[in-house]
């Protein structure tokens, strides 16, 4: 964008170039208007307020009773229908200040300095030298510019000369180019600004960071403007060798080591060590066999007892030989008495009466019912047999 330089006299000295990234950027409508309402309503104080009809001043009784008038009930004074009565949904005070982002700011700039570039409403002046803090050097200053209308001043820092010119002045204002923004440039018609706050407007603006990559942006930028890249340095010839390889160091295995080890255990202990057995290699021949080996015989659950009545030759010697062993199953809890038969009665004193059988319990095995009783066990054991008589008498 080609503007032109004026000196305070109002002759054009020459025409500067300025960067089209600033100041020759197409107007974005919508986003100016986002952030003229951000920077209006940032400069309100929100200290309005009205007062409800709890916060007016009485209206504490009845005005009348609520049947028998005739009129419309009420029950109070200050209510919003009634005159000096509270306001409804009125205005309280708040805050309006909303955040703009940093990217929507600066680039709203760029749009409303892009159009006053366009509009010719952009003057670059030389220098502010004749300024002398007097508001006649200010207004032949604007005289000479031929500005009837409303402008602003932007100066490259806070000239105080140039402020208190144009103090007393109607519709001039001045404000350091750090501190510029969309609103101030659409609230006056002509924009005065000095070469050197347009050179810093034209870089701080130009290089506009976008979000955590920004840097890594304007880097590359930069090298394709024209910079000089950095070449790799080249890294070292590898050292020119013999042609004749280098001897290879043996490979000691793993037998080898195991007997250099030994035979150190033995002259730092001096005993002999015992002899390493090589470590075989579990391979799918030498697993097959062992895969086909028998199994370890399992252990068979003992096969429940099963007890019979013994008859009454066979129980009266094991009574008197045997021992009851160590480990016996536990007794019955509850045994059936059965009545001493009369035959017991009448033997002879020295003779024993057998003990009857017990019970048998009934198992999972033999679930079937179980067969009855035999005579014999309900029956009294005989007597022992006299040793006088032989087999072939008892016969």
């Amino acid at each position: 964008m080609q503007v032109a330089v004026k000196n305070q006299r109002g002759d054009t000295l020459e025409s500067i170039d300025l960067n089209d990234a600033v100041f020759n950027v197409p107007m974005n409508t919508s986003l100016v208007h986002q952030a003229m309402v951000i920077y209006q309503g940032n400069k309100r104080q929100g200290t309005h307020d009205t007062k409800t009809r709890g916060e007016v001043s009485g209206g504490g009784r009845k005005p009348w009773i609520q049947k028998h008038t005739g009129r419309a009930r009420q029950g109070s004074t200050r209510s919003p229908q009634w005159r000096h009565g509270g306001v409804v949904f009125g205005p309280h005070p708040r805050s309006y200040r909303a955040a703009l982002p940093k990217r929507m700011k600066r680039q709203a700039l760029r749009c409303v300095l892009s159009e006053k570039a366009r509009q010719d409403r952009l003057v670059c002046l030389d220098s502010t030298d004749s300024i002398d803090g007097k508001t006649k050097s200010m207004a032949q200053l604007l005289e000479n510019l031929a500005v009837s209308g409303s402008a602003l001043v932007v100066t490259k820092g806070t000239d105080r000369d140039v402020v208190l010119a144009a103090h007393n002045l109607q519709k001039i204002w001045t404000i350091p180019v750090h501190q510029l923004n969309a609103q101030e440039l659409l609230a006056r018609d002509i924009v005065i600004m000095t070469v050197e706050a347009a050179r810093w407007a034209e870089e701080s603006l130009a290089a506009d960071p976008h979000g955590r990559r920004g840097a890594k942006w304007a880097t590359a930028a930069t090298v394709s403007d024209g910079a000089a890249v950095a070449e790799p340095e080249e890294a070292d010839p590898e050292p020119i060798t013999d042609e004749t390889p280098a001897e290879e160091t043996p490979v000691i295995e793993a037998p080898v080591v195991a007997d250099a080890e030994a035979s150190v255990a033995e002259e730092t202990t001096g005993e002999e060590a015992p002899a390493t057995r090589p470590r075989r290699r579990r391979t799918a021949e030498t697993a097959a066999p062992e895969a086909v080996a028998e199994p370890p015989p399992a252990e068979e659950a003992p096969a429940p007892r099963r007890r019979t009545a013994r008859s009454a030759e066979a129980a009266a010697p094991d009574a008197a030989t045997e021992t009851p062993p160590t480990d016996e199953a536990p007794a019955p809890r509850r045994r059936r008495r059965t009545a001493a038969p009369a035959d017991a009665a009448e033997a002879p004193a020295g003779e024993e009466t057998p003990a009857p059988s017990p019970r048998r319990r009934r198992t999972t095995a033999s679930a079937a019912p179980e067969p009855p009783a035999d005579d014999t066990a309900s029956e009294p054991a005989a007597p022992a047999s006299d040793p006088d008589n032989t087999p072939e008498e008892e016969a």
